[in-house]
């Protein structure tokens, strides 16, 4: 059972893990810097380039959730598989989560990274369609986290970490086509989305479908997971990404990006799954969707990227918390039954807007 946990990382998905967890554990708020807005729980400085130190502020913690960019999340997976406890994070990055696999294989808590929206939340959904099929055929999960009303040629606002966007959009993306599991270029595979009667795009991006390539393959002739946006984003990244070379500045055009294109307050995010098959002997194709806006948490609103992200950690918690999952060693997500997360106390976020 966990009680007290440490949420590393306390920036606007952060911040949020942390008071949500609260509800139900007893949380702590570790960050790199003085936090500059006012926070309801107890929080310290911490830096998890000393690895001594760090091992000494985790110690007394059932469990630590690390908030932190893509590239810090190792570090703090390697810790808590020093001290024994638990361990989630909200990673897209392929890399790092195969090092954290390889880390469960001798953990004495779960590693359970990729809890966010996706990789995370999408692959449950999507799971939960398959389960509905004796054969499969094609499996296509797709996500947008988008500005309700966009501006510019971009038509996007950097609502989460713009080295996390700029990491899905540069790395290889692993998909099943032909039933042959492979890495294909992200930015690629365009298609056109109508949702609702609005047109959008829909391209791959690396990291969304988690370990479901592998949990799938041999059983699926496609598979893939595509992010949603605005039409011509994707041709304007391939042209900062790739004809000006800033793969290989990465500074730069994270830089360039966040002062370009800054947060706004009115997002949504769509979440759709289509999964084609045989349920029995009928040809079927099962589909789910949903749009989720702003919501209101203890008096405050929250973008819908930050609670949807918030939300799914917090659930997957939750049910390691109650048993519901493996107890120790890698957890993956499509392991985690959709019902059992709705049914938890932060599934109930989702519920509200379903």
């Amino acid at each position: 059972m966990i009680k007290n946990i440490a949420v590393v990382g306390l920036g606007k998905v952060g911040s949020l893990v942390a008071i949500l967890l609260n509800k139900s554990f007893q949380v702590h708020g570790f960050d790199s810097q003085p936090l500059t807005s006012p926070f309801p729980l107890q929080s310290s400085i911490i830096d998890i380039s000393d690895h001594s130190a760090t091992l000494e502020q985790l110690k007394s913690f059932d469990a630590v959730v690390s908030c932190l960019p893509y590239k810090y999340n190792i570090v703090i997976a390697k810790v808590a598989h020093q001290l024994g406890i638990h361990y989630f994070d909200l990673t897209e990055d392929i890399k790092t989560s195969v090092e954290i696999q390889a880390l469960a294989e001798t953990s004495k808590g779960v590693m359970a990274p990729q809890c966010g929206l996706a990789p995370g939340y999408i692959a449950i959904v999507g799971y939960d369609l398959i389960k509905k099929f004796t054969r499969l055929r094609d499996v296509e999960l797709r996500v947008g986290a988008l500005p309700r009303y966009p501006n510019g040629l971009l038509g996007y606002s950097f609502n989460w970490s713009p080295a996390g966007v700029i990491n899905e959009y540069i790395e290889d993306a692993e998909v099943i086509a032909n039933g042959k599991r492979k890495f294909v270029s992200s930015l690629m595979g365009l298609e056109t989305i109508n949702i609702e009667g609005r047109e959008y795009e829909a391209f791959y991006t690396s990291g969304g479908l988690g370990t479901l390539c592998k949990t799938l393959e041999g059983k699926v002739d496609t598979l893939n997971y595509k992010t949603i946006r605005y039409p011509g984003h994707a041709r304007l990244m391939r042209f900062l990404i790739t004809e000006l070379i800033l793969k290989d500045k990465r500074d730069i055009l994270e830089e360039v990006l966040t002062i370009a294109k800054p947060p706004v307050n009115e997002d949504m995010v769509h979440v759709y799954a289509a999964v084609e098959g045989w349920q029995t002997d009928r040809l079927f194709r099962e589909e789910f969707f949903q749009t989720y806006l702003p919501q209101t948490i203890d008096g405050k609103e929250y973008r819908a990227i930050s609670w949807t992200t918030a939300a799914s950690v917090c659930s997957v918690v939750e049910l390691v918390s109650q048993g519901k999952t493996a107890l120790k060693g890698y957890l993956k997500q499509e392991d985690i039954s959709l019902d059992d997360f709705l049914s938890t106390s932060y599934g109930q976020y989702y519920k509200n807007q379903m």
